[in-house]
């Protein structure tokens, strides 16, 4: 059988995955042609506001856009060549060399939810998340062979003073995992932080070289850009470090209901990130981010999972590529409160979108409860099978001579089972793709073993991994100069609380 997610078993799974089956591509080059039109027809005629960061409106002056008090405007096709130095593909250095990886291209890495407030199990319900939570969570990320990345604010420990959890959250990255991570956004300070612990692990000299850290960075949409983003996005940027630059769109709040008027805004709110990083420092890496959902538009309740935003997904799956710029997409997207099926059957629905669009980077893989205020530590577990699934749909199909079973066939002959011939045999372990909580078993051999559902099951299942996880080695030395460096921080500012 395949590899499982399971305690005891050890899987195999590379630290990134090569697709090996097509994109789909929604529209031809006259659909994307004209969405990108319209877009820039929005840039040119209404413009982009960048409110408090003097610094990002004046290199957009010396650029050549034009200039109204806090408002830019493009000229058709001027913010696509400001992205133009960007580089298609880039390698994220990880603590541990084996598990960089390549972002961009053919390559698919897989990263948990972020920035949840709450979390929720079903021994204790929904709650406030704690830095334990937090610690947690990266410890079933980085135990699992199915995410590739530790992701960011997996969630939000709310136990520790606004101002300095995430010295916290970094140290917890980089000490309890060693996969590629995340660093905080919500101040230039805190990114400043962030890519600092990064320099003191993996030296001054590889940072400024090399991506080691990226920071998700969203517009303010409709249209706006904030300080708070526009200088997090500066600061990873001058210190060659990737922003992944993210609109924020539920369709008939901060973008219309109308998909391909989302696109269009979503696609010129990205650019314009991108483009403010390439001129703080051409040629740093950069993301192209998408976030694209819907609203129950009787209640104004944000809807996940449904069929337009992945629709959305497919084509700007297709604008991140003419630009040439790694896509990131959202995975596991629910509105659900509970790990039940409406729950899955939405996440199936957004994560299928993901893969299909040609996403590099999709965050939000495992996880995700209740639009996103919630953080599930049984439905990460279940969100992980679907991962583990998506390793198997991305390599496609084997046509090598072996696949065909031509010795299968002439050893069982007509009207015979497969089941014991050495065709079988040689596949055993590697045929198909073992989810680790699905329950195969007879009705009567369930019943008989407790009638356990699946939210049961993943609820063993991650204490089981809490309870033998290991931390990763690291140096004495290195661990002792981060932590010297979190004290310090923390003790040069007041505690804040909001």
């Amino acid at each position: 059988m395949a590899a499982r997610t399971g305690v005891g078993s050890k899987p195999v799974a590379p630290a990134f995955i090569r697709r090996e089956i097509p994109t789909y591509d929604l529209l031809g080059e006259e659909g994307l042609a004209l969405i990108e039109s319209k877009g820039e027809e929005l840039l040119k005629e209404v413009g982009i506001e960048i409110r408090d960061d003097a610094e990002a409106l004046q290199l957009f002056r010396d650029a050549g856009a034009t200039i109204d008090g806090i408002t830019v405007r493009f000229d058709p096709g001027h913010v696509r060549s400001l992205c133009a130095t960007a580089p298609r593909e880039f390698t994220q250095l990880a603590r541990n060399p084996a598990k960089s990886v390549q972002i961009g291209g053919d390559n698919v890495v897989l990263a948990p939810t972020y920035g949840s407030p709450f979390v929720r199990d079903l021994a204790g319900g929904r709650r406030y998340a704690t830095l334990e939570d937090f610690r947690n969570f990266v410890k079933l990320t980085y135990a699992t062979p199915w995410l590739h990345h530790s992701g960011g604010t997996v969630c939000e420990p709310t136990d520790v003073p606004v101002n300095k959890r995430h010295l916290d959250m970094v140290y917890s990255h980089l000490r309890y995992s060693d996969k590629g991570f995340m660093g905080s956004v919500t101040a230039p300070e805190r990114a400043a932080d962030s890519i600092e612990m990064a320099r003191i692990v993996f030296g001054a000299d590889v940072v400024d070289q090399h991506c080691v850290i990226l920071g998700n960075v969203n517009v303010n949409s409709p249209l706006v850009w904030d300080a708070t983003m526009t200088g997090a996005l500066k600061t990873y940027a001058r210190a060659n470090q990737a922003p992944v630059v993210v609109p924020f769109i539920l369709g008939g709040a901060m973008g219309p209901v109308t998909t391909a008027g989302a696109v269009a805004q979503a696609h010129v709110e990205t650019l314009v990130g991108v483009a403010l990083g390439q001129l703080v420092r051409p040629g740093s890496p950069a993301i192209y981010g998408n976030f694209l959902s819907s609203m129950a538009l009787r209640s104004g309740s944000p809807t996940f999972g449904t069929p337009e935003p992945a629709l959305g997904s497919l084509i700007v799956g297709q604008l991140a590529r003419r630009v040439g710029l790694p896509l990131r997409c959202s995975g596991a997207f629910t509105s659900s409160k509970v790990p039940d099926g409406q729950a899955m059957q939405e996440s199936a629905v957004s994560m299928m979108a993901a893969l299909l669009c040609g996403a590099n980077f999709i965050l939000h893989s495992a996880g995700w409860l209740e639009g996103g205020l919630a953080m599930g530590y049984e439905k990460f577990m279940m969100d992980l099978d679907l991962c583990g699934a998506a390793h198997t749909y991305l390599k496609g199909i084997d046509l090598t001579d072996d696949q065909f079973a031509l010795d299968g066939f002439a050893e069982v002959g007509p009207g015979k089972h497969f089941f014991g011939s050495q065709h079988t045999l040689r596949h055993y372990e590697t045929a198909f793709y073992d989810p680790s909580l699905s329950d195969n078993s007879s009705f009567e051999q369930w019943r008989d073993a407790g009638s356990h559902d699946t939210e049961f099951r993943a609820a063993q299942m991650y204490q089981d991994v809490l309870a033998t996880y290991e931390a990763p080695a690291m140096d004495d030395a290195v661990d002792a100069a981060l932590q010297d460096f979190v004290a310090r921080r923390k003790a040069e500012m007041p505690d804040q609380w909001y």
